[in-house]
Parts: C-alpha cells; structure tokens; sequence
C-alpha cells in the first residue's frame, strides 16, 4: 500500500505487515544495545515494536518488557518470536495507535525506535506520553532516522526529519526533572533494494528522568 496523505494508520501499517514476510531482521537494534547494556533491568516499554527483536533482547537480559504496535500481525509475529526465544512470561503485547492510545502503567525504560510513519502520526504526543510514563530514575531512550538514506536519490514520500536539538525543544521536558545522558549522530552502512551501497544517519537521544512528578492525564 502506498501512503497518502489520507492513508488510515491502522490499515497502512496492517497491510505492510500482513502483505510480506518478515519484515526487519530480528536483531535488536544496536543503538538500544548500547545504551541499555549497563542498566539494572527492570519494568521496559518498546513503542512501535514491530516483530518484537528489541522487546525480545530486553526480555532475554532481565527486564519485563511491554511491547506495544500499531499493527496486529507484528504482534502475533512479536509474540511467536518470544515464545521461540522462551520468553513468552517476560513479555506482553499490546496493540496501540500511539497518540490515541497508550499503554497503562509506569516503566523503568521507554525504548522509542524510529517512530516515524509516512502516515498520520502523533510523533510529539506520543513522545510526551512516553516520557510521562517513566518512573523516578528512568530512562527514556529514542532513535530516529536524521534524513534520507545517501542512495535514495527521490523521497518516496514527504517527510521531516527531527533535529538533534529541535526535538528537545519540542518536547520541552522540565529541567529539573531531566538529564540528558546522550545526544548524537550515528552514521551506518545502509544497502538499496538494487544493491547500491551507501549509509544512513540516526539521531540518538537518552534521557534520565530524575523528578517524580505525576503521570500527566493527558
């Protein structure tokens, strides 16, 4: 299904699950890998979690994790991989159309990768809800994509990009109650479906929330 400005959420994402096979490598992301390794696992979040392999490394390193997709078939491709990975009781899956919906609960970590959709998205809701679900001492870790890949030489479809510091700005979490832990660029090799070779840029964020201030109704 290609997006259009008038694509519903649900179905686009259904479809582009639905429609192929696996659909993402089933290795965790490495930006995660990296910056949760030394953390005292505990109660973790993964929004947009897909086929679960971020969820999944969490759960095999302690946590209890809750993932949550917009997507039916992700989930039951998410669920299949944690019960291979003999997992199933340390994860939970929850179907969401983030900035609609949002999971209950306080966490200890919000994994937020690549939450970007070339159909309608509530990026900055879901971003706040994200925060304002950590726990006292939490961490709030996001990854997204800082432009086009170098080989795509027309976009697909229109699209921002959020910059390292027009995000924080956007969400204009309290000072007081934040430190930033780490704010960059990541440069990786990236291929094209013909075989060119090239790279992509992520932006990386991890937040410590320090404050307890209560969860926001909103």
């Amino acid at each position: 299904m290609r997006p259009t400005p008038t694509s519903d959420p649900a179905a686009f994402w259904e479809a582009r699950y639905r429609d192929n096979g696996r659909v993402w490598s089933g290795r965790p992301n490495a930006p995660l890998v990296r910056e949760t390794e030394g953390l005292p696992p505990g109660r973790a979040l993964d929004l947009g979690c897909g086929e679960g392999a971020d969820a999944v490394w969490l759960a095999s390193r302690g946590w209890r994790v809750t993932g949550v997709d917009i997507s039916a078939t992700a989930l039951e491709r998410a669920a299949a991989h944690a019960a291979e990975a003999g997992l199933a009781d340390r994860t939970t899956w929850e179907r969401h159309e983030l900035g609609r919906s949002f999971p209950e609960g306080t966490f200890d970590l919000v994994n937020v990768e690549y939450l970007q959709s070339p159909v309608a998205l509530d990026q900055d809701g879901a971003l706040r809800r994200a925060a304002d679900a950590l726990a006292p001492g939490g961490t709030l870790l996001i990854v997204m994509h800082a432009g086009w890949p170098s080989w795509q030489e027309e976009p697909p479809f229109e699209a921002e990009f959020p910059t390292l510091d027009g995000l924080l700005e956007r969400l204009a979490l309290p000072e007081e109650e934040w430190v930033l832990e780490t704010k960059e660029t990541l440069r990786r090799p990236s291929t094209s479906p013909d075989g060119a070779e090239g790279f992509r840029e992520d932006h990386v964020w991890r937040l410590r929330r320090t404050g307890a201030a209560p969860r926001s109704a909103t």
